[in-house]
């Protein structure tokens, strides 16, 4: 009895997670249903947290997974311009990112709630880990374990990546297509800071939008 309560637990939970859900709901649905949409944000913003190994960009998929496919509260494109917000604002990205999914969704609630639930599980983990630092680093299953992660961390990296740019090549300007290799040789090849970096590709979308609307104009 105790492992078929167990399984339609895990299985009421998944139910939850994917069911279709919009913002117009939340509106609609009264205190309760906010409530239950908190809710819904608190558990997967702790889940990807505490699950999410290999950096900020492993968490765009996840983001993607649940919000976007399984959740629709916000579309891919959506997705791929905050993911851009939280790379070039300070701060970890993993957390810029989970903090603007939570503005699109619910708002400044959603905000002080995905902000706080990504923090949690990295201090309880890093905590922990502290304390028997010397003895986690010599492990060999452990370091064999992180080392397998490593690669599906890549795979994971590489996804997202062919995905952000067929986005972009499904946009009509040619600046934003001719910007992807050209940020990529000066970053790879003349290792240049990705902070100039991206101040460049700014300053050029902002001089061909000028431009553009300039010859509208007239």
């Amino acid at each position: 009895m105790n492992s078929i309560h167990t399984y339609t637990s895990i299985l009421s939970f998944h139910t939850y997670q994917t069911k279709p859900y919009t913002r117009e709901k939340a509106r609609k649905g009264g205190s309760m249903t906010k409530l239950k949409h908190y809710l819904w944000l608190a558990s997967i913003s702790l889940f990807i947290s505490t699950f999410t190994f290999g950096g900020g960009y492993v968490v765009v998929p996840m983001i993607r997974k649940y919000y976007v496919e399984k959740k629709r509260l916000f579309s891919n494109d959506e997705l791929m311009e905050m993911a851009a917000v939280a790379q070039s604002s300070p701060g970890a990205i993993a957390i810029n990112l989970s903090v603007l999914a939570g503005k699109k969704v619910a708002g400044l609630p959603g905000v002080f709630i995905n902000a706080i639930c990504s923090i949690i599980p990295p201090l309880v983990i890093l905590g922990l880990i502290s304390n028997w630092y010397a003895a986690f680093a010599a492990n060999v299953t452990v370091m064999a374990v992180l080392k397998g992660m490593q690669a599906c961390v890549t795979a994971l990296i590489i996804d997202i990546v062919i995905d952000m740019y067929q986005l972009i090549r499904q946009e009509s300007s040619r600046l934003l297509r001719l910007l992807v290799p050209i940020s990529f040789v000066a970053n790879a090849i003349f290792n240049l800071n990705v902070i100039y970096i991206l101040f460049f590709s700014v300053g050029l979308c902002l001089l061909d939008t000028y431009f553009q609307q300039t010859r509208e104009a007239s």
